[in-house]
C-alpha cells in the first residue's frame, strides 16, 4: 500500500514545482519518487499478503512483481522524456503528473481483489491516457488519437462494466474469492447471465490489451499520439492490463476453463495473423511497431488460455522482454524521427555507419521481438510455448510458430536497413541520459536471454 501512497501523491508535489516554475527539479524527483515507491515494493515481497481494506486490495508477491516492472518501465521511459516534452509546451509539469496519475491507475489493476477496484484503476489510467494522447494540440493526428482512444476506451468500459454488473447480480459479490466460492459451489447450476458476464469481461479486456478483433483502435491511437507516449501505452498499460486478465480468470474462473478457453483460442490465433501479417505491408516504423504490439498481445494471451501454476510467470517473464526491447526500439526511433523528421524505415538507412552503438541496441531490440535465441524475447516466447504444450495444444504452438517466421521478416527490414543500405545522413546525436537507458536496456535482455533464471522463478 505504501507504494500506492508515494505514486499517488508524487503527482501533487510535481504540480507544485510546476507552479512555481521549478522546472529543472520536475525529472530528478519524479525519478526519485518512482526509485521510492519502487523501494516499497520491493519490501513487501513474501510478507505472507491478505486481502485488506475489507478484501479491496491484495498485495502479494503477483502483485509486487508487476508493480516492480511497470515502476521500472516508467522510470526508463521518463528519462527518454527530458527535453521530450518542452518541445510540445512550456507547462511539462502537466505531463509528468498526468502519467504518474496513469501509473497509479496501473498499480491498482495489479494489485485489486475486487472487482470495483479493478473498474476503478481501468478508469484511472485510461482518462489520463485519453489525455496525454492528445497533448500536441496542433497535430491533427495526435487529436485524433485521443478522440479515438475516448470513443473506443468508453465503448469497451461498457462490455467490462456491464460484465461486472452480471456476474455480481449471478455471484452476489464483487469480492475475488467469494466470485471463486461461488462457482466451485454451483458446478451444475451456474445462471447463463454468469457465462455471459464472462463474455463481456473478456470483450473489455480484450479491448484495453488491443487483441483481435477488439484492436481497431490500436494502430491509429499509437500512430497518433506522441512517441513517448505511445511507447507507455504499448508497455505498461499492455503489461498491467494483462497482469489485470490473468489474475480475474486465475482467481476466479479456472474450474470453469471449458467454457472460455475455446473462445480465447479463437481470439489469440486471429491476434497472432492480424498483427504479425498486416506488420508486414508498413512503411512506417512506428505504424509496424503498433501492429507488432497486436501481434505481442497474441503471445501473452497463451498464458491465460493455458491456464496454469506458471502462467504468472510466463506473462512476467515476456512482459519485461517485450517492455526492455520496446523501450530501446522507441528510444531509438524518437532520435531518428528528431534528425529525420520522418519514422518510415528509410529513416534508419545507413545508421550503423554513423551511429554504431545506436545500431547494435536497435538490433539487439528487434532480435529479442523477434524471439531469436540468446535474447529475452526468446525466453519469454519458450515459456509461453511450453505452457501451452503443458496443456496439449500443439496446433497452437505450429501457429505460433509460423507467425514467430513471419515477424522476423519486418524486425529485420530495420536491421537490414541499418547495416546494409546506405544513405547520406549526419550522425545522430545520442544524449548520456539515452545512451544509459539504451545501453541499460540492451545489456537486461542479453543477460535476460543468457540467464533466464535470473527473473524466471520470482513470482
Amino acid at each position: 500500500m505504501t507504494t500506492l501512497i508515494i505514486i499517488s501523491v508524487l503527482p501533487i508535489v510535481i504540480l507544485y514545482l510546476g507552479l512555481y516554475k521549478v522546472q529543472k527539479a520536475l525529472l530528478p524527483v519524479t525519478v526519485v519518487g518512482l526509485l521510492a515507491a519502487l523501494g516499497a515494493a520491493v519490501m513487501q515481497w513474501d510478507n505472507n499478503a491478505e486481502p485488506i481494506y475489507h478484501g479491496m486490495m491484495l498485495f502479494n508477491n503477483f502483485s509486487v512483481a508487476f508493480s516492480v516492472v511497470s515502476i521500472v518501465s516508467t522510470i526508463l521511459i521518463l528519462l527518454l522524456s527530458k527535453g521530450y516534452f518542452e518541445r510540445i509546451s512550456n507547462h511539462i509539469a502537466e505531463y509528468y503528473a498526468i502519467i504518474l496519475f496513469s501509473l497509479v491507475g496501473i498499480i491498482v489493476m495489479v494489485s485489486y481483489h475486487n472487482l470495483t477496484m479493478l473498474f476503478i484503476g481501468i478508469e484511472i489510467m485510461s482518462v489520463s491516457l485519453y489525455i496525454l494522447a492528445g497533448i500536441r494540440k496542433s497535430d491533427f493526428a495526435s487529436n485524433e488519437a485521443a478522440l479515438k482512444y475516448f470513443l473506443m476506451g468508453a465503448f469497451s468500459t461498457g462490455f467490462l462494466l456491464f460484465g461486472i454488473t452480471l456476474i455480481y447480480g449471478s455471484s452476489g459479490s464483487f469480492d475475488l474469492d467469494v466470485i471463486r466460492d461461488w462457482v466451485v459451489t454451483h458446478p451444475r447450476n451456474i445462471d447463463p447471465l454468469f457465462y455471459t458476464g464472462i463474455m463481456l469481461i473478456i470483450i473489455g479486456l480484450c479491448f484495453k490489451v488491443g487483441a483481435a478483433p477488439f484492436h481497431f483502435w490500436t494502430p491509429d491511437v499509437y500512430e497518433g499520439a506522441p512517441s513517448l507516449i505511445t511507447l507507455f501505452m504499448s508497455t505498461v498499460v499492455k503489461v498491467a492490463g494483462f497482469a489485470a486478465f490473468l489474475r480475474l480468470f486465475s482467481a476466479c474462473f479456472l474450474t470453469i476453463a471449458g467454457f472460455w478457453t475455446p473462445v480465447l483460442l479463437v481470439i489469440t490465433i486471429i491476434t497472432l495473423f492480424i498483427g504479425n501479417i498486416t506488420a508486414l505491408y508498413q512503411q512506417s516504423f512506428k505504424r509496424m511497431m503498433a501492429f507488432s504490439s497486436i501481434s505481442h498481445a497474441g503471445y501473452l494471451l497463451f498464458a491465460i488460455v493455458a491456464l496454469g501454476a506458471g502462467s504468472a510467470n510466463s506473462i512476467f517473464v515476456y512482459a519485461t522482454a517485450y517492455s526492455i526491447a520496446s523501450i530501446i526500439a522507441f528510444g531509438a526511433l524518437i532520435l531518428v524521427r528528431q534528425q529525420t523528421g520522418s519514422d518510415n524505415f528509410e529513416g534508419f538507412n545507413g545508421l550503423a555507419k554513423k551511429n554504431p552503438f545506436l545500431a547494435l541496441v536497435l538490433t539487439v531490440s528487434m532480435l529479442s521481438l523477434a524471439g531469436i535465441p540468446l535474447t529475452a524475447g526468446f525466453i519469454g516466447k519458450f515459456f509461453m510455448f511450453s505452457g501451452a504444450l503443458a496443456h496439449y495444444n500443439f496446433w497452437l504452438v505450429i501457429i505460433a510458430v509460423v507467425n514467430a517466421i513471419i515477424s522476423i521478416f519486418y524486425y529485420f527490414r530495420v536491421i537490414i536497413a541499418m547495416y546494409f543500405r546506405s544513405a547520406e545522413r549526419a550522425e545522430v546525436e545520442v544524449p548520456a541520459y539515452y545512451k544509459f537507458v539504451l545501453g541499460f536496456s540492451a545489456v537486461v535482455t542479453i543477460v535476460i536471454g543468457i540467464y533466464p533464471t535470473f527473473i524466471s522463478s520470482l513470482i
